[in-house]
Protein backbone atom coordinates (compact mmCIF):
# COMPACT_ATOMS: atom_id res chain seq x y z
CA UNK A 1 0.00 0.00 0.00
CA UNK A 2 2.98 2.26 0.82
CA UNK A 3 4.94 1.44 -2.27
CA UNK A 4 1.59 2.23 -4.64
CA UNK A 5 1.04 5.86 -2.76
CA UNK A 6 4.60 6.54 -3.67
CA UNK A 7 4.48 5.47 -7.10
CA UNK A 8 1.10 7.85 -7.48
CA UNK A 9 2.97 10.83 -5.97
CA UNK A 10 6.31 10.28 -8.25
CA UNK A 11 3.48 10.09 -11.33
CA UNK A 12 1.99 13.12 -10.05
CA UNK A 13 5.17 15.00 -9.74
CA UNK A 14 6.61 14.01 -13.16
CA UNK A 15 2.83 14.83 -14.49
CA UNK A 16 2.90 18.52 -12.85
CA UNK A 17 6.64 18.55 -15.09
CA UNK A 18 5.41 17.91 -18.18
CA UNK A 19 2.43 20.06 -17.95
CA UNK A 20 4.87 22.75 -16.92
CA UNK A 21 6.94 21.98 -19.87
CA UNK A 22 4.18 22.44 -22.16
CA UNK A 23 3.22 25.14 -20.75
CA UNK A 24 6.52 26.86 -21.98
CA UNK A 25 5.90 25.88 -25.49
CA UNK A 26 8.22 22.74 -25.47
CA UNK A 27 5.48 20.04 -26.17
CA UNK A 28 7.97 17.17 -27.83
CA UNK A 29 9.80 17.50 -24.00
CA UNK A 30 6.87 17.40 -22.34
CA UNK A 31 5.27 14.38 -23.90
CA UNK A 32 8.74 13.06 -23.17
CA UNK A 33 8.50 13.81 -19.36
CA UNK A 34 4.60 12.83 -18.98
CA UNK A 35 5.89 9.35 -20.72
CA UNK A 36 8.89 8.62 -18.13
CA UNK A 37 6.37 10.17 -15.32
CA UNK A 38 3.71 7.59 -16.10
CA UNK A 39 6.37 4.58 -15.76
CA UNK A 40 6.18 4.03 -11.94
CA UNK A 41 2.14 4.24 -11.61
CA UNK A 42 2.18 1.52 -14.11
CA UNK A 43 5.23 -0.69 -12.40
CA UNK A 44 2.93 -0.59 -9.36
CA UNK A 45 -0.06 -1.85 -11.50
CA UNK A 46 1.66 -4.45 -13.11
CA UNK A 47 3.03 -5.99 -9.39
CA UNK A 48 6.31 -5.69 -10.88
CA UNK A 49 7.14 -3.47 -7.68
CA UNK A 50 6.73 -6.83 -5.47
CA UNK A 51 7.81 -8.54 -7.99
CA UNK A 52 11.88 -6.24 -7.93
CA UNK A 53 11.21 -7.02 -3.93
CA UNK A 54 11.27 -10.73 -3.88
CA UNK A 55 14.03 -10.52 -6.63
CA UNK A 56 16.25 -8.08 -4.03
CA UNK A 57 15.37 -10.44 -1.26
CA UNK A 58 16.39 -13.92 -3.03
CA UNK A 59 19.89 -12.21 -4.15
CA UNK A 60 20.42 -11.37 -0.80
CA UNK A 61 19.97 -14.31 0.83
CA UNK A 62 21.94 -16.17 -2.01
CA UNK A 63 25.03 -13.72 -1.15
CA UNK A 64 24.81 -14.78 2.60
CA UNK A 65 25.31 -18.36 1.30
CA UNK A 66 27.79 -17.55 -0.41
CA UNK A 67 30.08 -16.35 1.76
CA UNK A 68 29.24 -19.13 4.45
CA UNK A 69 28.26 -22.14 2.34
CA UNK A 70 31.22 -23.90 1.05
CA UNK A 71 29.11 -26.09 -2.12
CA UNK A 72 28.76 -22.52 -3.14
CA UNK A 73 32.05 -21.94 -3.88
CA UNK A 74 32.70 -25.61 -5.11
CA UNK A 75 30.09 -24.99 -7.53
CA UNK A 76 32.04 -22.07 -8.71
CA UNK A 77 35.34 -24.09 -9.08
CA UNK A 78 33.07 -26.22 -11.19
CA UNK A 79 31.93 -23.81 -13.53
CA UNK A 80 35.33 -22.28 -13.71
CA UNK A 81 37.06 -25.68 -14.63
CA UNK A 82 34.28 -26.47 -16.96
CA UNK A 83 34.66 -22.59 -18.87
CA UNK A 84 38.92 -23.70 -19.03
CA UNK A 85 38.24 -27.10 -20.77
CA UNK A 86 35.55 -25.54 -23.00
CA UNK A 87 38.30 -23.04 -23.98
CA UNK A 88 41.44 -25.05 -24.20
CA UNK A 89 39.00 -27.25 -26.23
CA UNK A 90 38.79 -24.40 -28.66
CA UNK A 91 41.89 -23.45 -28.83
CA UNK A 92 43.62 -27.30 -29.73
CA UNK A 93 40.54 -27.61 -31.87
CA UNK A 94 42.21 -24.60 -33.96
CA UNK A 95 45.41 -25.53 -33.98
CA UNK A 96 45.09 -28.87 -35.12
CA UNK A 97 44.39 -29.66 -38.55
CA UNK A 98 40.90 -31.77 -37.93
CA UNK A 99 39.42 -35.09 -39.66
CA UNK A 100 38.06 -33.62 -42.82
CA UNK A 101 41.06 -31.30 -43.20
CA UNK A 102 43.76 -34.31 -42.72
CA UNK A 103 42.02 -36.49 -45.44
CA UNK A 104 41.51 -33.19 -48.04
CA UNK A 105 45.51 -32.84 -47.70
CA UNK A 106 45.82 -36.30 -48.12
CA UNK A 107 43.51 -36.50 -51.64
CA UNK A 108 45.44 -33.47 -52.33
CA UNK A 109 48.91 -34.84 -51.99
CA UNK A 110 48.30 -38.13 -54.01
CA UNK A 111 46.49 -36.37 -57.03
CA UNK A 112 49.21 -34.12 -57.11
CA UNK A 113 51.78 -36.61 -56.93
CA UNK A 114 49.63 -38.53 -59.64
CA UNK A 115 49.33 -35.95 -62.14
CA UNK A 116 52.83 -34.73 -61.19
CA UNK A 117 54.32 -38.32 -62.74
CA UNK A 118 51.37 -38.21 -66.19
CA UNK A 119 51.21 -34.27 -66.52
CA UNK A 120 54.59 -33.19 -66.86
CA UNK A 121 55.22 -34.58 -70.33
CA UNK A 122 51.76 -33.04 -71.43
CA UNK A 123 52.52 -29.58 -69.67
CA UNK A 124 55.64 -28.95 -71.82
CA UNK A 125 54.41 -30.72 -74.89
CA UNK A 126 52.75 -26.85 -76.27
CA UNK A 127 55.47 -24.35 -74.88
CA UNK A 128 58.33 -23.11 -76.48
CA UNK A 129 61.01 -25.16 -74.98
CA UNK A 130 59.55 -28.68 -76.07
CA UNK A 131 61.56 -30.46 -78.82
CA UNK A 132 60.73 -30.71 -82.24
CA UNK A 133 60.13 -33.88 -83.79
CA UNK A 134 63.41 -34.28 -85.52
CA UNK A 135 65.48 -33.45 -81.93
CA UNK A 136 63.11 -36.48 -80.26
CA UNK A 137 64.00 -40.07 -80.40
CA UNK A 138 60.71 -41.59 -82.10
CA UNK A 139 59.37 -43.58 -79.13
CA UNK A 140 60.74 -42.10 -76.18
CA UNK A 141 59.57 -39.15 -74.34
CA UNK A 142 61.56 -36.08 -73.18
CA UNK A 143 62.28 -35.46 -69.54
CA UNK A 144 60.58 -32.61 -67.74
CA UNK A 145 63.50 -31.52 -66.11
CA UNK A 146 65.35 -30.93 -69.64
CA UNK A 147 62.31 -29.06 -71.25
CA UNK A 148 62.74 -25.67 -70.43
CA UNK A 149 66.51 -25.17 -69.74
CA UNK A 150 67.13 -24.66 -73.44
CA UNK A 151 64.53 -22.66 -75.84
CA UNK A 152 63.78 -22.76 -79.37
CA UNK A 153 64.03 -19.73 -80.15
CA UNK A 154 67.05 -17.52 -79.86
CA UNK A 155 65.68 -15.08 -77.27
CA UNK A 156 67.63 -16.28 -74.67
CA UNK A 157 67.53 -19.10 -72.17
CA UNK A 158 67.59 -16.95 -68.72
CA UNK A 159 64.10 -15.47 -69.55
CA UNK A 160 61.94 -18.33 -68.32
CA UNK A 161 64.54 -20.07 -65.23
CA UNK A 162 62.65 -18.17 -62.30
CA UNK A 163 59.34 -18.99 -63.96
CA UNK A 164 60.69 -22.70 -64.63
CA UNK A 165 62.22 -23.02 -60.34
CA UNK A 166 58.71 -21.72 -59.20
CA UNK A 167 57.06 -24.58 -61.08
CA UNK A 168 59.89 -27.45 -60.08
CA UNK A 169 58.77 -25.92 -56.24
CA UNK A 170 55.68 -26.54 -56.38
CA UNK A 171 56.07 -30.12 -58.66
CA UNK A 172 54.34 -28.65 -61.66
Amino acid sequence: MLTTTVCAALSAAGLAVAFLTAFRRRFAAATRIAAIALVPVGLAMAGLIGLGGKIVKAVGSWAADLVLDPTVWAGFAVLAVAFVLYVVGRLAGRRSPGRKERRATARAEKSRAASGAAGAPALGAGGPSAPTAAQAKPGSRPEPAAQGKKPASGTGGDDFSDIEAILKKHGI
